[in-house]
């Protein structure tokens, strides 16, 4: 029934009790509506009448709600009764909300029947939308070019390292060979920074104590942030379990520490606090993403500067910093969120301007055992001896890995790609001791290459390499534990060593087909 209908029906009622009883019928439907309602005095702009659902959203009572002023709920300068505005909830938090409205006789008083709809969750989840899919282009565009970086960086680091081996120690150039090799191995880790956050970086994880982790890191966390900032750490004796990426938890604790290293400049105490924590539906209402259950939560608080609700606001976007020009690429929280999101985690960041910050870091447990930590090995000896295909469609990187292995002591018969490869493997008489491919190539993949080989060759091993890191690597099965993975860029010491390894496993390392 329409609200004029519902008028001109009441006005029609035979007698005052049975218009009473109809009115006390209405008013109780008003109460029990699920919908939040208010009724509102258009001229005073006051809340005459508020209805159960709407004091259980704002947190006032039906006392507190009436006679009030709607511009004590209005959280800016919106002044309406209808459209979506923000509101200011009795203990602080800001809400959106849908306002639909109608006018409505209520007595002598010209008002209007407001209904009241809680869009917060909406909005938060289109904003995590186009937060996911900003994310995704710049996935796109970092995988994309991620290859060819990576090949150069083979190249660069490679041939820096070649130079930087034959220069006597007091040679003049080698502190310039020593500049390029450190400014390419910066390079490498920013682009390794642009795939972690776009996730495209393939983790490997483990079952990890992160109290060991963090005190394994301490030294080199108090080198990093200086004398003049006091680290603490407080970690919990019956800390629960998690399973993740050892490297990437390493770097979501560096970027953290450095971020509150940054935050401080005069000083200042840093503290790592770890716990158990059980998170509940109201965690899940302030982050969708969060599934309920049992989690481990790394806090890392500092005392600094701290920060505004805009900054806040901006923090997890990538290339977003408050830092100087050339002292910050933006890409810090950004890897941190996308790590801690592939870990099925969540992060919640707490800050005052002038008060400091507290970044909690909550990482699903697990009850599962420690992984076995492997036992030591002693360092082999670069270089040895063997016949060695090489297959890889990049001349530059091919050049720098001939010399390198060529030096090392091996024989080595290379190819641009797969089809002169397979030839190779037919035509040459003698042994063929071991096998590296790339990943991807032009017309046939390192996985059908090394399959080929193997049917002529039974008894050789392989080595596959890729610049690529995407899910498509993962898929091919060549970063299964037993499968001999090489990750672009490397040096030429990382090479031989590895080489090295797997024609000393004495036939343990397997190839990817079986």
């Amino acid at each position: 029934m329409g609200y004029a209908s519902l008028e001109r029906y009441l006005g029609k009622m035979p007698s005052k009790e049975s218009q009473h009883r109809i009115n006390r019928k209405f008013q109780a439907l008003f109460e029990q509506h699920p919908q939040p309602m208010w009724l509102i005095d258009r001229r005073e702009r006051r809340i005459v009448e508020a209805n159960r659902a709407a004091s259980e959203l704002y947190g006032f009572t039906w006392e507190e709600f009436r006679g009030m002023a709607l511009a004590n709920l209005e959280a800016g300068v919106e002044s309406a009764t209808s459209g979506t505005v923000t509101h200011r909830t009795r203990s602080g938090r800001l809400i959106e909300v849908t306002m639909t409205s109608r006018p409505f006789a209520y007595g002598a008083r010209r008002a209007e029947l407001v209904v009241l709809s809680d869009v917060s969750g909406q909005r938060l989840l289109e904003e995590q939308l186009r937060q996911a899919r900003k994310m995704e282009a710049v996935g796109m565009l970092a995988g994309g070019v991620a290859h060819d970086f990576n090949n150069l960086l083979t190249i660069i680091t490679g041939y820096s390292q070649l130079i930087l081996n034959n220069l006597p120690a007091g040679d003049a150039n080698r502190n310039s060979a020593e500049q390029i090799l450190k400014a390419s191995e910066r390079a490498a880790a920013l682009t390794g920074q642009l795939l972690t956050f776009s996730r495209r970086q393939v983790l490997q994880p483990k079952v990890l104590d992160l109290n060991r982790l963090i005190e394994s890191l301490s030294s080199m966390l108090r080198r990093l942030i200086g004398e003049h900032i006091d680290l603490r750490l407080h970690l919990s004796p019956d800390l629960g379990q998690i399973r993740a990426d050892t490297g990437q938890i390493e770097q979501v604790l560096m970027n953290l520490v450095v971020n509150a290293r940054d935050a401080m400049p005069r000083g200042g105490t840093l503290k790592i606090t770890t716990g158990n924590v059980r998170l509940g539906e109201s965690y899940k209402q302030r982050h969708l993403e969060a599934k309920p259950g049992f989690y481990t939560v790394i806090d890392v608080s500092d005392t600094g500067s701290g920060m505004d609700e805009a900054t806040q606001a901006r923090l997890f976007e990538p290339f977003f910093t408050t830092k100087g020009t050339g002292r910050g690429t933006g890409l810090g929280l950004s890897t941190v969120f996308n790590i801690v999101k592939q870990s099925a985690g969540s992060v919640e960041v707490c800050s005052t301007p002038g008060k400091g910050t507290s970044v909690k870091v909550y990482l699903p447990r697990v009850d599962q055992p420690l992984a076995a930590e492997p036992p030591a090995v002693a360092r082999a000896a670069a270089g040895g001896s063997g016949t060695i295909l090489l297959v890889e469609d990049e001349e530059m990187v091919r050049d720098l890995m001939r010399e390198s292995l060529t030096g090392a002591g091996y024989r080595v018969i290379d190819a641009p790609g797969p089809a002169a490869a397979l030839m190779l493997a037919e035509s040459f008489r003698g042994e063929i001791h071991l096998l590296i491919t790339d990943v991807v190539m032009p017309g046939m993949s390192g996985r059908d290459l090394a399959d080929g080989v193997t049917r002529k060759r039974g008894d050789i091993k392989v080595l596959y390499m890729s610049g690529h890191t995407d899910a498509a690597l993962a898929d091919s099965g060549i970063l299964q534990p037993e499968v001999a993975f090489l990750q672009k860029p490397f040096t030429p010491t990382v090479l031989i060593e590895r080489v090295r390894e797997i024609l000393d496993a004495n036939g343990l390392t397997r190839q990817a087909h079986k």
